[in-house]
């Protein structure tokens, strides 16, 4: 099971708790486990990717492990500790401003 932590609003709009557990095929990459989020919680389609490039929206960040891995490869594989379920995906809800 992969662990998946979600920013507030997200977790308001799936109506869930800080934390969601999915099933996820190898190799476990964001896109396997953006893909599985959407499809347990089909209404947080369209808010993390975009409906059609599915880049990644502006404010919001993949941190596994401790690493930024907003600007990886949605295809590259994440660390055996996020694949085991150790360690969570986190999506965390970035902020600006000066």
């Amino acid at each position: 099971m992969i662990r998946v932590t979600l920013p507030a609003h997200l977790r308001t709009l799936a109506h869930t708790g800080p934390e969601v557990q999915l099933e996820v095929s190898n190799p476990v990459t964001q896109r396997s486990i953006l893909d599985a989020l959407e499809a347990q919680y089909p209404m947080l389609r369209g808010t993390i990717r975009d409906h059609v490039t599915y880049q990644r929206r502006p404010f919001l960040r993949f941190f596994a492990c401790a690493e930024d891995f907003s600007l990886a490869s949605p295809d590259a594989p994440l660390p055996p500790e996020i694949a085991s379920g150790a360690e969570p995906f986190m999506i965390v809800g970035a902020i600006a401003g000066g």
